[in-house]
């Protein structure tokens, strides 16, 4: 296949790059340079999408401003950015006759439907409730290519949890409910390319959790117990570097179709995190004690 990738020079651009440019032909396109971008530019200028899709057979769109712009872009390049160019690249697409759109969303845009206090069960049934110019943005896109999907344009969103580097205490615990590894996302968006079923799909992508539903209620008061019943693998290496687990989790991420219908299903859970601190990798910070404020 014939590909082109927005936001080819960012870190989860230059992972899905790496999945996919040995079976496929990948054109890169970023405002930023990098060896994973071909054609440097905004995705969002007609003249450059028009000659970027000429005989592509797909597009993996996961140029955005995101989290960390949040109150240093204006809110009017989020909407140029993340809503009509989204816009923009699906008729652009339509035009062309490509015939494939895979959109990288993000888990953040459950947003308000997780409640303070509570544990809360996200899957893709869950009503998203945005907080912020970015998760607000995402969500217009998604329905803006819910819309124009069809037999002409199969389209995939991918709304994907934690993948960012953060201390290895916190990551390790992630990946019971609320993370995943970069390369399992980019494996996703190889899986989009080519799976069958419905012109429009959305899944979570996110490690498979050991929690159940049920758990929910002792989540919310007592996390420790049932982290030592579901995943007493973790709890004992917490104990062996005398790391405490942790006191609260607010969500768990399920995916009901990443498995069955996207045939995905992740490569890389907490025994990685644990892999990647032992050889230095720069994916994993050092272990810190104190809770973890970063917001998705």
């Amino acid at each position: 296949m014939r590909i082109v990738l927005t936001g080819s020079s960012g870190r989860l651009g230059r992972a899905i790059f790496n999945a996919l440019a040995t079976n496929h032909a990948v054109a890169g396109i970023d405002r930023s340079p990098f060896s994973t971008t071909h054609l440097l530019g905004d995705f969002a200028d007609a003249v450059l999408l028009r000659g970027a899709l000429t005989g592509a057979d797909a597009i993996v769109h996961c140029a955005a401003p995101h989290a960390p712009h949040v109150g240093t872009v204006p809110d009017g390049e989020f909407y140029r950015v993340n809503v009509e160019g989204t816009r923009l690249l699906a008729e652009a697409s339509l035009a062309a006759g490509v015939k494939r759109l895979v959109f990288t969303s993000t888990t953040a845009l459950y947003g308000h439907a997780v409640l303070p206090g509570r544990c809360t069960w996200v899957d893709e049934d869950t009503v998203p409730q945005p907080r912020s110019i970015y998760h607000r943005t995402k969500l217009e896109a998604e329905r803006i290519l819910e819309d124009m999907a069809g037999p002409d344009l199969h389209v995939r969103v991918l709304r994907m949890s934690r993948s960012f580097p953060e201390p290895a205490n916190v990551m390790a615990a992630y990946r019971l409910h609320r993370g995943v590894d970069i390369r399992d996302v980019a494996d996703a968006h190889a899986a989009a390319l080519t799976n069958g079923g419905d012109h429009f799909q959305r899944h979570i992508i996110s490690a498979g959790t050991l929690f159940k539903a049920e758990d929910c209620e002792a989540l919310a008061v007592d996390v420790a117990a049932v982290i030592k019943l579901r995943a007493p693998g973790l709890a004992a290496k917490f104990a062996q570097r005398s790391w405490p687990l942790p006191q609260n989790i607010d969500r768990v991420y399920a995916s009901k179709s990443a498995g069955t219908v996207l045939g995905w299903h992740f490569r890389f859970g907490y025994d990685e995190v644990f892999a990647q601190l032992q050889r230095g990798s720069l994916e994993v910070l050092p272990p810190f004690s104190q809770t973890n404020k970063q917001s998705e």
